[in-house]
């Protein structure tokens, strides 16, 4: 029954990241075809010569025809089914430069996509990326990063155009939005420097595609992910000729759930990572979904409350002085008086239930009357619709520090983030923008953000069946099968999407013998989800990924 309860839980689970929604897609056109060189070092071997014009994409392939199945009824529900076009084509390049830390890099751009094929060859999906590698290196020695967002189902977009690459989406200081219309800049803070980048774009995202619908469902869940992600990997290093380069993964949200079981799956076929990057931990999603028989996610969350009501002025005066220790207040407590409190249920006495209300408010900011009626048990849609309620605002989810009047009203409404509506107009914009015009990768189909047909209700969750969504164990695999391996756990205090303090839950759950736990670091920031929108957050993160790089080089 337990196990059933926890399986329904999942189902109904509303999101690790970001929700997502499906619009009717279109064919993907070839991309235009770029001149042909010889690629020097660690350059893609389809390199074009520099040119200020920007290719074309050539016209709108036919769909292959499909054979009858003879079933008349049959082939007019195949008919009605989207097909995409699964032609191969060489990626776009391009050629650009930029300044970091004062000294100019010269980089070459390749966008495309490669081919998952199955056994036989044929090619069920194209995974389309973006891919910056500096002039003129040994390929041998040159860190090679793939990175991706996660969702399930959101592009990379995020990391590519927030963190990781040469340009960026020009936003406020504190990482909040602009007036319209948005701009990108050089990012001075790109990774470029230190390592090449592959940005990758999951099947239904980005410019991804798989064949059909029907393929689609192949890929929307853990384990399809998990190995169309490494089949990339593998395909990317092999056509590059990477075999020999320092690899790293970098993960974000869902993407750390996906790069733990990476890391499990590859490690059995050869590929071995330097270094693993999990930005907003994700593995174990016991520590986030809550149901009637699993309250570990209530306890997780109070040190986040605990900040955010903080960041906001919602703490009395003795807690607000110093909120470093106000925090580890908050996570003692959570984990002893109010874990026990809640691992009586229904036998807690009307005395103990109120000392807990009592402190409840005393860490969230919220009122008795909120804390009462929750039965102490405080989710994130009830924290941030009653965090500001007296303002008439809600709080972010991504981003605690994100604040807005709800557009349904007060009252009775659906779940808002005010964090999503500051940040996917720019990102998009730009993004669309840059891709056709500094990258050259010309296309009518559409770029989607968020992939548009996969709910969480769609995602085929794999482990859940034994309880939860799980890849901690298979980040455990990857960990002690290679004594290497660095991981480094990036947290941001104001995200209520994958709190910080369940991260260093799973992290100290993993079973390791503190040989493998030496090589596992932690990276703390005073930001949401994403840690890397406030100009210092990015700053930062850029100078822990650096310094974590070459400790995991160094071996």
């Amino acid at each position: 029954m337990k196990k059933l309860s926890r399986l329904i839980a999942v189902v109904l689970f509303s999101g690790a990241v970001c929700c997502v929604c499906f619009a009717q897609q279109a064919d993907m056109p070839k991309a235009a075809n770029p001149k042909k060189s010889s690629a020097p070092t660690s350059q893609p071997p389809e390199k074009a010569a520099e040119s200020a014009v920007k290719p074309e994409a050539s016209a709108e392939p036919k769909p292959t025809p499909r054979e009858p199945s003879g079933d008349r009824e049959k082939d007019k529900e195949k008919d009605k089914e989207e097909h995409y076009d699964m032609t191969e084509a060489a990626p776009v390049v391009t050629h650009h430069q930029t300044t970091v830390d004062g000294k100019l890099l010269k980089y070459t751009a390749a966008a495309g996509r490669l081919p998952i094929k199955r056994g036989d060859g044929r090619i069920e999906a194209e995974m389309f990326y973006v891919a910056y590698t500096l002039d003129g290196q040994d390929a041998a020695r040159r860190p090679l990063t793939f990175a991706f967002n996660g969702g399930p189902g959101s592009a990379s977009i995020w990391l590519h155009m927030g963190a990781l690459g040469p340009r960026k989406v020009v936003l406020q200081p504190d990482g909040f939005m602009p007036p319209a219309p948005y701009r990108m800049e050089d990012n001075p803070y790109t990774l470029l420097d230190k390592s090449d980048l592959v940005l990758i774009d999951a099947i239904g995202t980005g410019f991804s595609r798989a064949a059909d619908s029907e393929l689609f469902k192949k890929f929307w869940g853990v384990k399809g992910d998990i190995e169309a992600f490494s089949e990339f990997i593998r395909l990317y290093i092999t056509r590059n000729e990477r075999w020999t380069s320092p690899l790293f993964l970098f993960g974000e949200s869902y993407g750390t759930t996906r790069s733990a079981g990476i890391a499990g799956y590859l490690a059995d076929r050869g590929i071995s990572f330097n270094g693993i990057t999990l930005l907003s931990t994700v593995l174990n999603f016991e520590t986030l979904e809550d149901n009637k028989t699993n309250d570990q996610p209530y306890i997780f969350l109070i040190p986040s409350f605990t900040m955010i009501a903080g960041y906001h002025h919602k703490l009395a005066a003795d807690l607000a002085q110093d909120m470093n220790r106000t925090r580890q207040e908050a996570e003692q407590w959570a984990s002893t008086e109010y874990e026990e409190a809640l691992d009586k249920g229904d036998a807690l006495t009307p005395q103990e239930r109120q000392k807990v209300i009592d402190q409840l408010v005393r860490f969230t900011g919220l009122s008795k009357e909120v804390v009462d009626e929750a039965n102490l048990r405080i989710n994130v849609p009830k924290f941030t619709h009653y965090l500001l309620i007296d303002q008439k605002l809600r709080v972010g989810r991504l981003d605690a520090r994100y604040t807005g009047p709800d557009p349904n009203g007060l009252l009775d409404t659906p779940f808002y983030d005010p964090t999503g509506s500051a940040t996917q107009p720019p990102f998009t914009s730009v993004f669309n923008n840059y891709i056709r015009t500094e990258l050259g990768y010309k296309t009518d189909t559409p770029y989607y953000v968020r992939a548009q047909d996969v709910g969480f209700d769609k995602w085929d969750w794999g482990s859940a069946i034994q309880g939860f969504p799980d890849t901690a164990s298979a980040m455990r695999q990857a960990i002690v099968k290679n004594p290497y391996l660095k991981i480094l756990v990036m947290e941001g205090y104001y995200d209520l999407a994958t709190p910080y303090y369940a991260a260093n839950y799973t992290v100290d759950h993993l079973n390791l013998p503190q040989k493998y736990r030496d090589n596992i670091s932690f990276a703390t920031y005073d930001s949401g989800h994403m840690v890397y929108l406030p100009m210092e957050g990015l700053k930062k993160m850029k100078a822990d990924q650096a310094a974590f790089m070459g400790k995991a080089r160094a071996e």
